[in-house]
């Protein structure tokens, strides 16, 4: 039986693909990172790696990349996607980040995690997702992982109609005193998540012995005035790319953004 995660990612999975062209930031500064901390020809495993948008950057790259995603309407579209770019990706999988037990342990010198955290409400769950991951993931390896900031939920409320905070007013503090979003029918909204402070992140790694290379938000100073970043010449928003990658692992920055991306090695 799916799930809601797996079923909120199956209605449309283009609308997952669409996302990074409309979130430009995020999927620039991400990139950035991965080509700043992956070794050449590396063996990759892209866990949640939805319709493949990274995946297909990173085998445009040289590597040798494996997709993995809950959503089988995701796995299909990022077949589709490779299939219209001439992308060889090494394998896609069906299957959930909580059971990697295809593959074998160390089989991998670098694994993504840049969905699973976001919905992994128990914090149970999120240790066997690290678990797993690096089960896999070959001594010295490096793991990325992604989370929705605690913040996030204001950004959008700002973005989309502000005064809804009058009607949700007390879901959204519940909400960030919990970090939880679980869907209801009045509310109906994101499927299950989780949304992370910012200085749970790097204790949480540590716990499962990563040493940290890099945590820094991915937006930076933009995520409220994104529109207008996005339209910018390409000059100048690659000016922007610059300043979010530089000043995104500066700590005062991390409220100002809706996702954090965190590098560590095995």
């Amino acid at each position: 039986m799916k799930t809601r995660v797996e079923s909120f990612y199956d209605r449309n999975p283009q609308d997952e693909w669409d996302r990074m062209d409309r979130h430009p930031m995020e999927f620039r500064t991400t990139l950035r990172a991965l080509r700043e901390f992956v070794a050449p020809d590396s063996r990759i495993l892209d866990v949640g790696g939805g319709p493949g948008r990274y995946t297909i950057e990173l085998v445009k790259d040289g590597h040798q990349v494996t997709l993995l995603d809950l959503s089988l309407g995701n796995v299909k579209l990022a077949q589709q996607k490779a299939g219209e770019l001439g992308v060889q990706v090494t394998d896609f999988v069906h299957g959930n980040a909580l059971d990697l037990s295809m593959f074998e342990a160390g089989s991998f010198d670098a694994v993504l995690l840049m969905g699973p955290m976001y919905h992994l409400t128990d914090p149970l769950d999120r240790d066997r997702c690290l678990q797993e991951a690096l089960r896999v993931l070959a001594p010295r390896g490096v793991l990325f992982a992604s989370f929705i900031t605690r913040y996030a939920v204001y950004f959008d409320l700002l973005k989309s109609d502000p005064a809804l905070i009058g009607k949700y007013k007390d879901a959204y503090v519940r909400l960030t005193q919990t970090g939880v979003h679980i869907p209801t029918e009045q509310n109906p909204g994101f499927a299950d998540a989780h949304f992370a402070h910012p200085m749970e992140i790097e204790p949480l790694m540590s716990k499962h012995g990563l040493t940290t290379l890099r945590l820094a938000v991915a937006e930076g100073f933009i995520a409220s005035v994104e529109r207008a970043v996005n339209s910018l010449p390409p000059e100048l928003f690659e000016a922007w790319v610059d300043v979010c990658y530089r000043l995104g692992t500066d700590p005062t920055t991390w409220g100002c953004g809706e996702h954090m991306l965190y590098v560590g090695k095995k």
